[in-house]
């Protein structure tokens, strides 16, 4: 198996939304990003998996030297291998790279979030950060789509935290800012229990309107000459926000049950939301 056969198999295997916004791509692009978010999934997987946190930590410092050596021409995993051959087709910076993992160390580190700006840095490195190395791949000419990148990747991040509070309870986190949580009266006991009710889905209401704002600000910021460009973004963000819209019609059932669409649905929105794009 050759490196990029490995990512595109690691992305596959995913089951993630990401996988279909692909799907349309030119080979060379698509190969690009396939090895992007098999990084992603690499990383992101040492802090869901791993249960001994110095040992994750290990982990996350040994994808900080492999990161090191990929730039130096010098990486051993296959992953490493495939983003070396990106790198020299693509402009990935460095310190964005980085970032990806600091983002995944937050998650070590930190089980709660005071205010959304603290929540806000944590989606940024998590989510915008993978959308401005995305950008630089899909293309782009106008340095607007950069805003684009950053704000979208900001919904998408508050959309999965939406899905999966119930998920992330169980592990003893939760995103939802704790200003969040006392305004609407919702004590970080209950989510932890799994309770929910009026508090809680009006909580969770709030939250989902905070990421159609998000939605909206990354779509005024796209220009015209990179829609096209950008059309992968833009089939990322129907297929999610068609997720957000199916979680709020079941009115916030996330603590006890995970929202998804089939892959025969996402497939349809994919197609459609290219074809318009």
């Amino acid at each position: 198996m050759t490196p990029h056969e490995y990512c595109q198999d690691r992305a596959a295997k995913s089951g993630s939304s990401f996988y279909y916004s692909f799907l349309f791509l030119p080979p060379e692009r698509r190969q690009a990003i396939m090895a992007l978010y098999a990084f992603c999934r690499e990383v992101d997987d040492v802090v869901d998996e791993c249960n001994d946190m110095q040992i994750a930590q290990n982990t996350l410092d040994w994808w900080r030297q492999e990161i090191a050596r990929v730039y130096a021409g010098d990486p051993s995993h296959p992953v490493g291998l495939a983003l070396k051959d990106v790198l020299a087709r693509f402009n990935l910076p460095r310190e964005q790279m980085f970032e990806v993992i600091d983002g995944m160390e937050m998650d070590l580190r930190q089980t709660r979030y005071l205010d959304f700006k603290g929540l806000q840095l944590y989606c940024y490195r998590a989510a915008s950060v993978v959308g401005l190395l995305a950008a630089e791949i899909f293309g782009y000419q106008d340095r607007q789509t950069l805003k684009y990148a950053h704000d979208l990747g900001i919904a998408l991040q508050l959309t999965n935290i939406i899905r999966d509070v119930g998920e992330d309870a169980r592990r003893g986190r939760i995103y939802l800012p704790i200003e969040d949580l006392q305004r609407f009266k919702v004590p970080a006991s209950q989510i932890l229990e799994g309770h929910g009710g009026d508090n809680f889905r009006a909580l969770m209401q709030f939250q989902a309107e905070r990421a159609r704002k998000f939605y909206d600000q990354a779509f005024q910021h796209l220009p015209a000459v990179d829609r096209k460009a950008q059309r992968p973004g833009l089939v990322m963000a129907a297929i999610y926000r068609t997720l957000l819209d199916e979680i709020a019609r079941d009115g916030f059932q996330v603590l006890d049950r995970r929202t998804s669409l089939t892959p025969v649905r996402k497939i349809w929105i994919a197609g459609s939301t290219w074809v318009r794009a």
